[in-house]
């Protein structure tokens, strides 16, 4: 998030400016097709075993994944699924 209000900050664009900004080339449209499939891939996997599990305070890592990235929900849920159930 630092660096998306950096940018915002800098260019004066807004929310509206970072996402122009992950189309810009063909680079960064990978890494965001990337980065937003591994989201959804790890948000599915999330629901799926908190259904199993019954571990309902593991649903916490979804909306990190989203809000932060990937590489802070997969490390929160694997943490979060350590806790005895």
């Amino acid at each position: 998030m630092w660096w998306f209000v950096t940018h915002m900050r800098e260019t004066g664009s807004g929310l509206s400016g970072v996402i122009d900004a992950w189309y810009v080339n063909a680079s960064t449209i990978g890494l965001t097709w990337d980065l937003t499939i591994a989201a959804i891939a790890l948000s599915l996997w999330i629901v799926a075993e908190v259904a199993a599990r019954r571990n309902w305070m593991a649903l916490v890592a979804i909306p990190a994944t989203f809000g932060i990235g990937v590489s802070c929900g997969l490390p929160l849920y694997l943490f979060m699924r350590t806790r005895p159930v």
